[in-house]
């Protein structure tokens, strides 16, 4: 055993050994794990103790956690924030570049007595910044709250600002002139990028999802579309970081937050990647090089003041503009101050170029050390301040004293083929927050042993679906006279809000679209009943088009089915088109208001119930078409529900298709509020609902 270490188990020991001890231990004294890990590259690296080399595999490992670190971000930006703060990114990030460029032009010129040349290039590296602080966000949940999403937008601008501002130091001190030629076909290609990324990954994910359902080859298939927009984005100029955030971005509807697949990403990040990357980050830090001389020294200490001073001015200007409260404030600052990937590649060509000293180089990776430190403090301390305030709001919102009633889904299967979809198809219509167990339930009728296997098959399914999200499945078999007593006696006995299962398949030419089995379920429990026949996998769908019959907003089940379709909706990222009678719709537009959730909504007013037909040419094999029912003796129900099985069997024989039965005779409480441009009144009915039990999630 020689120092440093050669053996590649004794190397990846020892990294494994930091990523375990060193982010337990600095916790303790109040120190962020991401600095920690910092810190431990720089302890066992070749400036510390000499334990490790810097080689290719840090390298390697230390490229891609960035990548990784990037493609999270885009991946777990809520879009429907993105697309509603975008421009407020734009200009933070516009701020965010100019205000730390300016400062830094200023201060190189100024007061370290440099060229104008040096000063630009200093100033590209002041004025880009890293998300090094990022899973800190992912960690306290708040990657969808407005000031995360701004950050991110405007790391994305400052990044490329600074960037390009880099490649014209770089052609300047290579050819002794700007190249306005190359920004041209720059801006070209990344035209051409974007558009082929955005169409061509989107095309290529949503078939191969539906391809192969295998859940390694789907991460490994994930990760080499990263690792390609990131090749094509160096390969016409611009820096990788960027290629991988833009596949997180493009990929973010095609991975659903509560989904194994998010789970498994995450998790290969967060216990190596990342951390591989913070280490190699510390291993690059030298320390001892303060004590040769002032002139470290200043240059770190004139670099850092003007790279945090510009990048607070920055934060609070935005801040201000956007009226946000100083908590918001302290966490954008957070993830903008730290350096990392732009500011080292920016150190090293300044350094090859001859137009950075030694001084000024080693004073720049002193100035990353400290801004990556301050960055994850404000970011972790902000961050808890903000998780409590929401903890405090939801508790205030609740008016059951706290006590939000979940929902207790029970999973009726009986096939491996369709269980794991059915399964999924409930965690995305659960609320994030809802740890309840699902009940698995597979019934028996009889002593076929090939039925029975096929049953214990897709209990096991349902079960590791739910098991990739931390989600608990009660798995039950029983023995019943018939599968409605079987449904029926587990409803009850498990406390059950609402059953789903897979849609019935005609097995004959007599038998009936929805089996005969349906109206004795109905009549044996007032629960909602959903029944799902989805041929492609749940995050692929592109749209989801409901059908309500009139006067649906009277049923007490109301709240409870929208509240499951909107929240498919947010964990998938697709739209909803409401097809419904007018006065429905404006029920439907006042309950989601009242939800807070942010959609993709369009409704499409109904005249008769005869327009579906001339709808239904418009829906496609991308679209989930749910279908809300009625039972004979409920508000809703009509005679034109009748025709609803022929019609369903004649236009939609091969569609994905999820009919809802709304449960019937549940607590009562007060009608929504209807969104009415006239503001009419209207009388409340003790047959309604009331907003505290907020949709039993």
């Amino acid at each position: 055993m020689t120092l440093p270490l050669q053996q590649p188990v004794a190397i990846f020991l020892l990294v494994l050994v930091m990523i375990l001890i060193a982010p337990v231990l600095l916790r303790r004294i109040g120190v962020p794990p991401i600095v920690g890990m910092i810190l431990a590259g720089i302890i066992v690296g070749p400036n510390g103790f000499g334990l490790l080399n810097r080689d290719a595999s840090f390298e390697i490992f230390g490229q891609v956690g960035i990548l990784y670190l990037m493609f999270l971000a885009g991946v777990e930006i809520d879009m429907m924030g993105l697309r509603r703060n975008w421009k407020r990114g734009l200009w933070f990030g516009i701020l965010s570049f100019t205000i730390p460029m300016a400062g830094g032009l200023l201060m190189c010129r100024y007061a370290l007595d440099t060229s104008w040349l040096t000063a630009a290039l200093t100033a590209s590296m002041l004025s880009s910044h890293t998300l090094i602080s990022y899973p800190i966000v992912t960690r306290f949940g708040l990657s969808s709250s407005r000031a995360s999403v701004v950050a991110v937008c405007g790391t994305i601008v400052s990044v490329l600002l600074a960037l390009i501002l880099l490649a014209e130091v770089v052609a300047v001190s290579a050819e002794g002139s700007l190249a306005a030629s190359t920004l041209l076909t720059l801006a070209g290609w990344m035209a051409i990028y974007a558009i082929a990324v955005w169409w061509g990954f989107g095309q290529l994910t949503r078939w191969f999802f539906r391809t192969f359902s295998d859940r390694v080859t789907q991460f490994i298939f994930i990760l080499a579309e990263v690792l390609l927009a990131s090749l094509l984005a160096q390969l016409i100029g611009l820096e990788a970081i960027l290629g991988a955030f833009y596949a997180g971005l493009v990929l973010n509807r095609f991975i659903p937050a509560r989904s194994g697949l998010m789970s498994r990403l995450e998790f290969v990040g967060n216990a190596i990647f990342i951390p591989y990357f913070l280490i190699g980050v510390g291993m690059l830090m030298n320390l001892q090089v303060i004590l040769n001389g002032w002139g470290v020294a200043i240059a770190a200490a004139a670099m850092c003041g003007t790279a945090l001073a510009g990048k607070w001015l920055a934060t609070f200007t935005a801040a201000r503009l956007m009226n946000m409260n100083r908590h918001e404030r302290l966490l954008m600052f957070g993830l903008t101050s730290g350096k990392a990937a732009a500011t080292i590649a920016a150190t090293m060509i300044g350094f090859r170029y001859g137009l950075l000293s030694v001084d000024m180089m080693n004073g720049a990776v002193i100035m990353i050390l400290i801004c990556c430190g301050i960055a994850s403090v404000c970011t972790e301390q902000a961050a808890k301040v903000m998780r409590m305030g929401i903890a405090r709001e939801n508790l205030a919102r609740d008016g059951s004293g706290g006590k939000t009633v979940w929902a207790r889904q029970l999973v009726a299967v009986s096939n491996p083929v369709t269980a794991e979809g059915i399964m999924r198809l409930a965690l995305y219509m659960r609320h994030p927050s809802n740890k309840n167990t699902i009940t698995g339930l597979f019934i028996k009728t009889s002593d076929d042993s090939t039925i029975a296997s096929m049953g214990h098959a897709a209990l096991k399914a349902i079960a590791n679906v739910a098991l990739s999200v931390d989600v608990k499945v009660d798995e039950v078999e029983r023995y019943d006279m018939s599968v409605v007593a079987g449904l029926t006696n587990a409803v009850k006995e498990h406390n059950c809000t609402e059953i789903i299962l897979g849609l019935h398949r005609k097995s004959n030419i007599v038998d009936t679209f929805f089996g005969s089995m349906l109206e004795q379920l109905l009549r044996s429990t007032n629960k909602m009943v959903m029944m799902s026949r989805i041929f492609a996998p749940v995050n692929t769908l592109s749209r989801i088009v409901v059908i309500v019959p009139a006067q649906a907003e009277y049923e007490t089940g109301f709240s409870l089915w929208l509240t499951r379709i909107c929240m498919l909706s947010q964990q998938i990222g697709s739209r909803i088109l409401f097809m419904a009678y007018a006065d429905t719709i404006r029920y439907i537009q006042g309950a989601v208001t009242a939800m807070g959730l942010e959609l993709r909504l369009k409704y499409l007013p109904l005249t008769a119930w005869d327009d579906l037909i001339t709808a239904s040419a418009d829906i496609t094999d991308d679209d989930l078409l749910t279908v809300i029912c009625a039972r004979k003796t409920s508000v809703s129900y009509n005679s034109d529900l009748e025709a609803l099985p022929s019609f369903l069997s004649r236009y939609f024989s091969r569609h994905n298709l999820l009919i809802v039965y709304p449960e019937q005779f549940g607590p009562e409480a007060e009608l929504p509020t209807p969104i009415d441009p006239l503001h009419a009144s209207i009388a409340s009915s003790p047959g309604g609902w009331h907003w505290r039990n907020i949709f039993r999630h």
